[in-house]
């Protein structure tokens, strides 16, 4: 993906973000227990950072000009599916068995920053 199109994901990742975070403070908050509301809340902090970091991706591919920043942002891109996507689906319905895929989010969010260091550290 490269920086143009990925300024676009990222955008829309940090709007649903905001979004979330904002039905969860205002239309969820008397629906949830604690318990998942804290999760909710985990699931909005770690999209909204990460649709930052595509966009920290996105400003690094003209300077660095690495594939590897592609792949990065198309790592965070699923980091924030699997990781937040479990997390709002695990807050909404209770579903257990989907913590089983939350933490391949969560390897993807550290794949695609461990993408952007090696980008970072072969460029001349």
């Amino acid at each position: 993906m490269s920086d143009r199109p990925l300024v676009i994901v990222a955008a829309l990742c940090l709007l649903i973000g905001v979004g979330a975070g904002a039905f969860g403070a205002h239309g969820l908050k008397r629906m949830l227990s604690v318990d998942m509301m804290q999760i909710w809340q985990t699931a909005v902090l770690y999209q909204l950072v990460h649709g930052l970091g595509m966009l920290a991706i996105a400003a690094l591919m003209a300077r660095f000009g690495s594939p590897l920043l592609e792949w990065a942002g198309a790592l965070m891109l699923l980091g924030i599916v699997l990781f937040s996507g479990s997390l709002y689906v695990l807050a909404l319905s209770g579903t257990k068995w989907l913590g089983a895929v939350t933490p391949l989010g969560g390897a993807a969010f550290i794949a695609a920053w461990a993408l952007v260091a090696l980008a970072a550290w072969r460029h001349s």
